[in-house]
């Protein structure tokens, strides 16, 4: 099957069938937008573009739509076949779903075309990471916000994960890394937004059982290494006079 991205990682079939799942609608989508929300400093963009890129099966869709009342709702993905799943869930929830086969170091959008962009657990399947960056500057406008929640090499390189998910292990970076990036590509933000959620589908080893039963005490914050990191964070006006 072609790909939108020659460097595309295919997932594997036990990846495909978890992101088409309630565990992964509820328990891992729904929190993340919930929290995205949280971090951006208000007002909340009014009847926004809004551009989900890597929306593999669409399972954010309606979430999105009633968290931010877009005007305008754009999947992006590199797997056709992920698309096709995304257009039948559109048409479940009735949404109007502007669908690309694109590569998100490559996306077909117009510059300063999109007030926000949601990337979700989508950073660590990227092999250009610097390119998708840069393309996500681009089609933002001068003010738009930047949703990026990922989960870290410490969670991603675990076995678990590597058993039963694929990705190219060689990008994989910390919450520190991929927070640098965000700065280097120019993005501004503050500690207010930005959050470390320690879910417990993000423990790494054990999905936090131990810790559960008692077994094993949790490490406070600034004493573990981060799984997970979400930030919304924003291209600055004035790079409108660029």
């Amino acid at each position: 099957m072609d790909r939108a991205a020659p460097t595309y990682v295919e997932e594997t079939r036990f990846g495909f069938w978890f992101l088409q799942s309630h565990t992964w609608q509820h328990h891992v989508l729904r929190v993340a937008i919930n929290d995205l929300l949280r971090l951006i400093d208000p007002p909340l963009p009014e009847r926004p573009v809004l551009l989900d890129a890597g929306c593999g099966q669409g399972k954010s869709f309606r979430l999105l739509a009633d968290a931010f009342q877009p005007v305008r709702l754009i999947g992006l993905d590199a797997d056709p076949h992920s698309l096709d799943c995304a257009r039948a869930e559109a048409g479940r929830q009735s949404l109007d779903v502007e669908l690309i086969a694109s590569d998100c170091a490559a996306i077909r959008l117009p510059d300063a075309s999109v007030d926000l962009l949601f990337c979700h657990q989508t950073f660590h399947h990227l092999v250009e990471q610097e390119k998708a960056l840069a393309e996500f500057s681009r089609v933002l406008k001068p003010g738009g916000w930047l949703l990026f929640a990922e989960s870290t090499k410490a969670y991603i390189d675990t076995w678990v994960i590597r058993w039963l998910f694929r990705h190219p292990m060689h990008v994989q970076k910390s919450a520190d890394q991929y927070l640098g990036m965000l700065r280097r590509q120019g993005f501004v933000f503050d500690e207010r937004n930005v959050s470390y959620p320690y879910l417990w589908w993000s423990r790494s080893t054990d999905f936090g059982l131990l810790e559960r039963w008692g077994l094993r005490r949790p490490k406070p914050f600034g004493q573990r290494e981060e799984t997970l990191v979400n930030a919304a964070v924003r291209k600055p006006l004035e790079a409108a006079a660029r």
